[in-house]
Parts: C-alpha cells; structure tokens; sequence
C-alpha cells in the first residue's frame, strides 16, 4: 500500500497592506513557480463534490480532525490539463493525491454519467466512485481564484496568495469559460503556508504579521452561501 505524505498547512486571512508588503518580501528571497503568467499568477477553478447531507461541508464547519474532500481542478480557464484530486487532513497535516481526468470524463461526471470512473484503471478514479456510491457525493459547488505562488527548495515550502475569491451561482458547469462568477467578498485575502519538516526561519519572519492569527477558513465553505 503507497504511503501517504503529509505536510504542514496553515492559513492566515490578510489585509491589502499586508499582501503587498508580504509579496515584495517573499520575491526577493523565493522563487515564483514556473507555472504562472508574465503577471506572476494563474487563475484556478476548482468543481467541489458533497452530498445531499452537506457531509464536506459539515465536516469542516465543525473542525473534524479527521476528514477529506474531492475535487476537479483546472488552470487558466484550460482544459488540457485537468486533475481530479482529493485533499486529506489528519492531526492538523495535509495530503493531496491526483490524477488526469480529461474534458469529456468531467462532463460525463457533472451529467452523473460515471461508471467510466471504476473501469478507468485509476486508484483514485475508482475510490471517488465508490465515495459517489457509498456517500452519495456529487458535484456540488465551483470556487474560482486568483493565485500568486511562491516556492523555495528547503523544506519544500510552499507559499500562496489566493484573491478574488468568486462562485458560481447554482452551476456545475465549470468547462464553461463564459460562466457567470459572484465575488464571495473583495476584501478577503488568504495566504496559504505549506511545508514538509521544517519552514526556514527568513520566510517565517517574512510572513510573521502582528495580530494576524491561523485561521482554518475554507474557500469551498465560503461558497456555498451561494449555492
């Protein structure tokens, strides 16, 4: 059986001060991943699963030590490179496993056309659907954003700035480039800290904010108001 890998992860909201003093420090001693645009971000919109029950939902509104989530995520509004994955946490660490779904496997899933899942081969195609079985999870909610990320060697850190928060209102279709999008709220900034043993003491000092608290706020949670 593959081991899983766990890495910290915390989360602080921050104000626009903060974000623009916390980006001009973090280019000059972190490296932008390769992935971004000349601006220096990529969008990403993210197909949430839950079920009837709200189970995702609830397990996160009550802080459940031990709970996981399924998602389908694209990058920049592109459909060649789409990944199903699924995000674990355990003891306050973080797991994310994925896999490539393509264009007409996602369509099949929001259409709830999905035994292809079982047939495909896939270890993590297979368990969402017996979760989609067993749980009645389905896609639910889509959460769009803008990401500035950063990355440094030592201690695999991973560091990002999500914006412009927005949700589809009452729609799956997340393949639909034109699909209509409400900001959940302008001024919520989230800058996200992810780590494997250790975070090098010069970004933890770049990143310390006075009054600035850990919060475990949740972009999917947030959207749901929505729908």
């Amino acid at each position: 059986m593959k081991t899983l890998n766990f890495r910290h992860e915390y989360k602080h909201y921050i104000n626009y001060a903060d974000y623009f003093i916390i980006r001009q420090r973090l280019k000059s001693v972190m490296e932008l991943d390769y992935h971004v645009s000349e601006e220096g971000e990529y969008h990403i919109r993210s197909l949430y699963f839950d079920n009837y029950k709200d189970k995702v939902f609830n397990e996160k509104i009550h802080g459940l030590d031990s709970r996981e989530k399924f998602r389908i995520r694209c990058y920049n509004k592109r459909y060649d490179v789409i990944q199903l994955e699924k995000k674990s946490k355990l003891h306050g660490l973080c797991n994310k496993q994925s896999c490539k779904i393509d264009a007409e496997e996602v369509y099949k899933i929001i259409q709830n056309d999905y035994d292809f899942l079982i047939k495909s081969g896939k270890p993590l195609m297979v368990e969402l659907y017996t979760k989609m079985k067993s749980q009645l999870i389905k896609p639910k909610t889509i959460v769009d954003y803008i990401r500035e990320p950063f990355i440094c060697n030592s201690g695999n850190v991973r560091i990002t700035i999500d914006r412009d928060i927005r949700t589809g209102v009452n729609s799956i279709d997340m393949l639909n480039p034109d699909l209509p999008t409400v900001p959940i709220n302008d001024m919520v900034i989230i800058l996200e800290v992810k780590y494997d043993e250790y975070l090098p003491r010069i970004i933890a000092d770049i990143i310390q904010l006075k009054d600035r608290q850990a919060t475990s706020f949740s972009k999917y949670a947030a959207c749901r108001i929505y729908g």
